[in-house]
């Protein structure tokens, strides 16, 4: 059961050849579980850092490609949401650490791992484009493909959405110094 699912559309790109064909892939969501509620007595305007980031706001997070209908998501109502948007958007500026940007030939990886069991998900960065798998997808099936730009686009939304909903069911949320922080640290881009 699910309170919240965010669904989310990117905007397109234009036509070219191969991967560039792509227009409105990239989708990122997220709901809530009824299964792990946050304790009543939280006060989100103190909660610090290890508590926003692994105790609080457990549900499922997906990403989507829409073009292909293909999907890479969670089914197990544990997964810290919060955790999770911050965690993509690190994982976002770490694949960017190369000099040349997105004509680096050299891979750059990184993962996601999910505390609460071995599951990670992976991500590699080669010329601009970021491929995106799981441990527990079937070893036939090909990663899903994002340019890093929109990647990063469309993560950074995705963390700031994510925490004006979180604010609107939890009001003192928006008062936290942390959250602040890390609205900072991730600004939307364009």
């Amino acid at each position: 059961m699910s309170v919240i699912l965010r669904r989310r559309r990117a905007p397109g790109r234009d036509a070219a050849a191969g991967r560039d064909t792509i227009s409105c892939v990239l989708d990122i969501g997220y709901a809530l579980s009824n299964r792990f509620p946050d304790p009543p007595q939280t006060d989100y305007r103190r909660a610090d850092v290890r508590a926003l980031r692994h105790d609080l706001f457990c549900g499922d997070v997906y990403l989507a490609d829409t073009k292909s209908d293909r999907e890479l998501s969670t089914a197990w109502g544990w997964v810290p949401v919060l955790d999770f948007a911050w965690a993509l958007c690190d994982i976002v500026e770490r694949l960017d650490r190369d000099p040349m940007g997105s004509r680096a030939s050299r891979p750059q990886r990184a993962e996601l791992d999910f505390t609460e069991s071995t599951d990670r998900m992976l991500f590699e960065r080669r010329f601009g484009w970021v491929d995106i798998e799981a441990d527990w997808m079937p070893a036939e099936e090909a990663p899903l493909s994002f340019s890093h730009a929109e990647l990063r686009r469309e993560s950074r939304d995705f963390l700031h959405d994510l925490i004006a909903d979180l604010g609107d069911l939890h009001e003192d949320l928006s008062e936290n110094p942390a959250i602040w922080t890390l609205q900072a640290r991730f600004p939307r881009v364009s």
